[in-house]
């Protein structure tokens, strides 16, 4: 709650500093075609009964970001309380002198001045709107001249439902993002009637209703409780809030940021938002509560706190991740921590295996590439092994779990030196000495000496300061929010003068702590000030599925990205290799799909601003040291000047994402080649034929048959019938079905139809196809 407290009082902020303006919105029950809201005039649309408005807003961190929003507007709301409910495009972000326009033909646009395009819309340009209305339970329609509802915002809904507003099968509320990141954070309505809170997709940490139940929705009701209903109403599930039938005006359920679902219930006594009702009652079941911030606890004040175990100094970073063993001379220690129940964030799926409490540590300690164990007993002796850095979980006096967290051992005490007695001394003779010749051999030796020290040092001491400064930078790393910046000469420290070259203009070099890096040298001639622009756009997205832009180097006319490094290097070499092939099994091959997939919707509309990869192919993809994809050299179409609209860009990427599951499926590189052949075979229900003859009897043929459908169908030629990349990755999931193909080089429709159809024709087309 304290996290949520923070996030209440920072938009209270934002309201009092940039929406006061707002109140003086005209009040309308209609808003005509050509009706437009800038962020120059601070103008808003009102409900009739001035409870809810929409119009521009931003937060006291983002001063020159602008969002359009519905709001709570009630006079008996003060303006720092007035929560938005509804965001144009979730995420998407506008700059000054920007507007969003009910448009002449009938479609809300969104338009960015900054960038000279419209980057939201609602896609209804064809469906005949007359008009459009915010009513007064908060939702904005679009009407036809039979006041038919034609789109409405309660449909496509971003982190928060107001009463009477449904969340339906396959919709999701996203939480709102922090820090210029996307959140992981979703609640999802399945297609077996469970609403889930999910992690990263793949994390479900809390569901609600039986799996038995189909067609259903999540809908809020006017009196505080949350239920699942069928069609006609019927209720299979609900819960209530603590003023449950309270006379209450204003409520709302929201995804808030740290993950929680929570009701909230207007106050007017004491005119404060309270959270009536929260899914998880205990914060730190959240998955990931903490992030990389540490381990989820409670202070004494009942509140839960990030604690980081794992440090005996304090960092010089907010992030806590496990100590890495790599050159780990020394050796290994085991250190328990006792109550602690701890799991792997970044890859998430931890090794899970029956064993006794022993075994499960000297498994860790056997194993280089374990960082941490949690043993579990309740009723089976459970330990789980982490094998990443990234760590988290949560402590408690009452959790019967026991974690065992490895670390370097001190090093050994040095063996004492003990004075060794001098040999006799024979008896000599007492010589002569020359003196004025000791002198002058001494002075001269200690000139040379002298010279000699000054040269080395002074070489020393700038190499000390590189590595100092890499050293530096090599710890913070982890950590760090921001890219690192090189110079060149710190790059060819890094790479040992690009001594180990692993592909085109791609070098590997290790940092001052052995954590290994890939470099890729660009050309010299990009722009200074556009390359900076891009890799901090780029540096600033974090997936599983994607391979982090560590730092980069624009110095003069050097142009170098440090990216992260992936130990099994590139897709592209397994496919050719016959031998390197073998290890390709069928379902690493669907796993990889699947992964590339999520990563590339992920930079589609989950990124703060649409991003596209521009040359999504097989030697783009990497294999990390779990044999987990990663897609790498996203978004450097920017670094080029490669401009077309959103549309066209994610259509490229989806075309070359489904050559890419063909060349998985078939073996084969090129595939065009080989696509009408894939597609013949496919039709004639001779599918295995197209499977890569290097795989084993272990394809499932319902996989193969999601596979070549999908491939076809984001290779037509038809542009419009092509999927999303959200429909694409529904599809590998197996939550949407999709309709056998047409040929994919062949169009779907005659030209006169082509003319003829409109965009909500095409619309109904690709809908049917993936609707099943």
């Amino acid at each position: 709650m304290l996290e949520q407290d923070r996030f209440l009082h920072g938009f209270a902020l934002l309201l009092c500093i940039c929406l006061g303006s707002l109140l003086s919105g005209i009040a309308v029950s209609e808003i005509p075609l050509g009706s437009k809201l800038s962020v120059g005039e601070s103008n808003s649309w009102v409900s009739s009964n001035g409870d809810f408005a929409i119009g521009f807003y931003n937060f006291p961190d983002q001063p020159k970001q602008f969002s359009v929003g519905i709001r709570f507007n009630s006079k008996s709301v003060p303006v720092d309380k007035q929560t938005v409910v509804w965001v144009a495009g979730g995420d998407v972000t506008v700059g000054n002198n920007s507007y969003f326009q009910l448009q002449e033909n009938g479609q809300l646009v969104l338009f960015d001045a900054l960038q000279g395009e419209e980057v939201w819309t609602s896609k209804t340009s064809q469906l005949s709107v007359a008009l459009a209305v915010l009513r007064d339970d908060g939702n904005l329609v679009l009407l036809n001249e039979n006041r038919d509802v034609i789109w409405q915002s309660f449909d496509s809904p971003t982190d928060t439902l107001l009463p009477g507003q449904r969340l339906s099968t396959f919709r999701t509320l996203r939480a709102a993002s922090q820090n210029y990141v996307s959140s992981l954070y979703s609640l999802y309505m399945n297609v077996s009637g469970q609403l889930q809170l999910r992690w990263e997709s793949s994390i479900i940490y809390w569901s609600a209703g039986r799996p038995s139940h189909s067609n259903l929705s999540a809908v809020l009701s006017s009196d505080g409780s949350l239920q699942l209903v069928a069609p006609n109403l019927e209720r299979f599930w609900s819960v209530f809030g603590e003023d449950h039938n309270d006379t209450v005006r204003f409520r709302f359920l929201r995804l808030d940021v740290d993950g929680n679902l929570r009701l909230y219930s207007w106050m007017e006594v004491s005119q404060t938002w309270r959270s009536v009702w929260q899914a998880v009652e205990n914060q730190c079941n959240v998955f990931a509560t903490c992030d990389q911030q540490g381990i989820c606890a409670f202070n004494a004040s009942g509140s839960h706190v990030c604690t980081c175990p794992f440090h005996h100094a304090v960092q010089s970073n907010s992030k806590c991740l496990v100590s890495s063993q790599h050159d780990c001379k020394p050796g290994s220690i085991m250190v328990e921590h006792a109550n602690m129940f701890l799991y792997g964030i970044y890859p998430v799926h931890d090794f899970i295996s029956l064993t006794s409490l022993d075994k499960c540590k000297s498994m860790c300690l056997s194993d280089p590439s374990c960082t941490a164990v949690t043993f579990t007993n309740d009723g089976s002796a459970k330990c789980r092994m982490m094998k990443t850095q990234y760590v988290s979980g949560y402590s408690d006096p009452s959790l019967s779990a026991t974690s065992f967290v490895k670390r370097c051992s001190d090093p050994l005490a040095a063996d004492p030196i003990f004075p060794l007695k001098s040999p006799p001394q024979a008896y000599k003779e007492p010589y002569n000495i020359c003196i004025p010749c000791l002198v002058g051999a001494a002075s001269g030796t200690i000139f040379v000496f002298i010279v000699i020290q000054l040269g080395m040092g002074f070489y020393l001491y700038k190499r000390k300061n590189i590595y100092r400064r890499l050293a530096s930078l090599a710890h913070s790393r982890p950590g760090s929010k921001c890219l690192i910046i090189l110079s060149f000469t710190e790059i060819k420290e890094l790479t040992g003068n690009f001594s180990d070259q692993i592909g085109p203009k791609m070098f590997k070099g290790a940092l001052p702590d052995k954590q290994p890096v890939a470099v890729k040298e660009l050309e010299g001639t990009i722009e200074a000030r556009k390359f900076r622009a891009a890799v901090s756009k780029v540096g600033s997205i974090y997936h599983k599925g994607l391979a982090k832009l560590e730092g980069y180097c624009c110095e003069f006319d050097h142009r170098y990205l440090v990216y992260e490094y992936a130990e099994n290097g590139s897709l592209d070499k397994y496919i050719e290799n016959p031998t390197l092939a073998e290890r390709l099994t069928w379902r690493k091959r669907m796993d990889i799909s699947l992964s590339v997939g999520r990563a590339i919707f992920y930079l589609h509309t989950e990124c703060r601003e649409f991003l596209c990869h521009g040359n999504l192919k097989c030697e783009n993809v990497v294999l990390d040291e779990n044999s987990e994809a990663k897609v790498k050299e996203f978004g450097l179409g920017m670094l080029y000047g490669e401009a077309s609209s959103r549309r066209a860009s994610a259509q490229k990427d989806v075309e070359d994402f489904g050559k890419m599951v063909l060349t998985l499926v078939s073996g084969f590189k090129e595939v065009k080649d080989v696509l009408d052949w894939a597609y013949k075979e496919w039709m004639e229900g001779n599918p295995e034929n197209v499977v890569d003859k290097r795989l084993k009897n272990e394809v499932d043929a319902e996989e193969l048959e999601c596979a070549l459908r999908i491939a076809f169908w984001c290779l037509q030629a038809d542009e419009r019938v092509k999927p999303s990349m959200g429909e694409v990755v529904k599809v590998l999931e197996g939550t949407l079905p999709a309709d056998p193909p047409p040929p994919p080089f062949s169009c779907l429709i005659s030209a006169r139809e082509v003319e003829d159809t409109s965009e909500s024709g095409s619309e109904y087309i690709m809908w049917r196809a993936f609707s099943g």
